[in-house]
């Protein structure tokens, strides 16, 4: 192999070098909630503990498999005072049943709100959040999905990060949980597409970049005033992504949004089998898409993406197979090594850091295929959104559902 073929595969190889380091140096992670103090709880007894009473809203649509280990971990929490307010979304499954069969443990009240029928105009969990609202007798209201485990000491952690950040709302984000084979392929190609959008969350976002802003809809902890303030969830009523919204109009009224982290003490699943994952991003990636850049890179931004994932991703290592196969060139032998076991080795870490076995970042051309499938699906799909038996027409009109 000649200096010229080196040269050649080292300079075709800087794009991937390029984004390693601004991956590496540029994105940040969240900063974590407060550690448990050593030997305290957030019980009543524990008084440099935060006291506010806090109502916990729970939207719950077909979630039977869910929703009795969210509760138990919701009610278990060590928090002076709480109440839980489950919304059943007009479940198909037994949902309100399995609620209802919670005990409250620690919480002052847990009870279970029927739902009804869509208005005009709204989506499903906008609907149900603001029902949960409507019923909450507190100052400060968590909404946190039916897919979620809370530790223990969240709620305290979470109060206390809204006090010592100012902040009139906090979002947190937690881990993952990743059990099969598809979880651990594709969630950490989403999640990574999200952290380089919001690279840096460590600090909340003046008024003037509001497109910035993101929640985490799994955990929106925010005070009372400050919701109803821009309308609360029926500013958003008719947004399948309605927590990156909400946060967007959060943070454009002027209210302190404080993004943190709380890996291990919030734990998801979101997704158990290859269809639910299809099924969930292709709902609100392109909505999210025109919501978070706007204007003409908004509707562009999905295809770009599609794209620059399988050309940074898919293409190289099939090059490569190419190349080995036809005994090619030997600069592109040389570059497709290069490329492919640098791309091996930022996917391993991704997957390590989404806790994920770092065997699964060697399969990264194919769990960024599927990714970019998925992409394309719901760019095609456009307004026309699918989910949990209810059919959204379009994010700015009016909603028709199945029941």
């Amino acid at each position: 192999m000649s200096q010229a073929d080196v040269l050649t595969a080292v300079l075709l190889s800087l794009p991937w070098v390029l984004f390693g380091l601004y991956a590496a140096l540029l994105v940040h992670r969240p900063r974590p909630l407060a550690p448990p103090s050593p030997g305290a709880t957030g019980s009543p007894s524990a008084g440099q503990h935060p006291t506010t009473p806090v109502s916990i809203i729970v939207p719950a649509r077909n979630e039977a498999r869910n929703i009795e280990t969210c509760l138990e971990s919701l009610a278990a929490l060590e928090y002076p005072d709480f109440e839980i307010v489950v919304v059943d979304d007009r479940s198909d499954d037994q949902t309100a049943e399995l609620a209802r069969g919670v005990a409250r443990v620690n919480a002052r009240d847990l009870r279970v709100v029927e739902g009804t029928p869509l208005p005009r105009g709204w989506f499903g969990k906008p609907w149900a959040c603001a029902r949960g609202a409507q019923e909450a007798r507190n100052e400060l209201l968590l909404f946190t999905d039916a897919d979620t485990l809370h530790s223990p000491d969240l709620l305290s952690a979470a109060v206390e990060a809204l006090q010592e950040d100012r902040a009139d709302a906090v979002t947190l984000v937690g881990s993952q949980i990743l059990d099969s084979f598809w979880e651990r392929l594709v969630q950490p190609h989403f999640f990574f597409a999200l952290a380089l959008r919001y690279r840096d969350p460590r600090r909340p976002l003046p008024p003037d970049r509001a497109r910035d802003a993101i929640a985490n809809g799994q955990y929106v902890l925010v005070r009372r005033s400050s919701y109803a303030r821009v309308g609360g969830h029926g500013a958003v009523r008719n947004e399948v992504v309605e927590d990156l919204r909400l946060a967007q109009i959060l943070v454009a009224a002027g209210q302190r949004l404080s993004v943190r982290e709380a890996p291990n003490r919030l734990r998801t699943r979101m997704y158990a089998s290859l269809r639910e994952i299809v099924e969930g991003w292709s709902k609100n990636t392109a909505t999210a898409a025109r919501q978070t850049f706007g204007g003409a890179l908004g509707r562009v931004a999905l295809p770009v993406a599609v794209a620059l994932m399988l050309g940074l991703w898919v293409a190289p290592p099939l090059i490569l197979t190419v190349v080995l196969w036809t005994a090619g060139a030997a600069s592109l032998l040389l570059w497709g090594t290069l490329v492919t076991a640098m791309s091996a080795i930022l996917w391993s870490a991704v997957s390590w850091v989404m806790g994920a076995p770092i065997r699964y970042g060697l399969l990264y051309p194919l769990g960024a295929a599927v990714t970019a499938w998925i992409l394309v699906r719901s760019w095609v799909r456009g307004d026309r959104i699918r989910w949990k038996g209810r059919l959204y027409e379009s994010p700015t009109g009016s909603s028709t559902a199945s029941h």
